[in-house]
């Protein structure tokens, strides 16, 4: 089992930064894919960013060179710094992290970006 709690959230106008934090805890050596995922009221839950098993971000397209995902290990953190927010970002973004074959959540928090 891991357990996961983001924290960082928040309102910020356009233009503006967030870094978020994801602390994972209980069995974290399992962990084998890390993400972070967002979604809107009316919508579906969508990817965002995930960490490959060669350590790579990868992005969806509007994110990209906006959004990095980073993990540290020791302290069993999945950050994700976001830059240059746009209102369209407005989304409860969640950490989720995979674990042989189950996958976990956290409850999200939500960022909120205004014109």
């Amino acid at each position: 089992q891991v357990q996961l709690v983001e924290s960082g959230g928040g309102w910020v106008q356009a233009g503006g930064s967030l870094r978020l934090s994801c602390v994972a805890s209980g069995n974290t050596g399992s962990i084998d894919s890390v993400s972070w995922y967002r979604q809107t009221p009316g919508n579906l839950r969508e990817l965002v960013t995930f960490i490959d098993r060669h350590g790579r971000g990868h992005y969806i397209d509007d994110i990209k060179g906006r959004f990095t995902i980073s993990r540290d290990l020791e302290k069993n953190t999945i950050d994700l710094q976001m830059t240059n927010l746009n209102p369209e970002y407005t989304a409860v973004y969640t950490c989720s992290v995979g674990s042989g074959r189950s996958d976990y959540w956290g409850r999200g928090t939500q960022v909120t970006v205004s014109p």
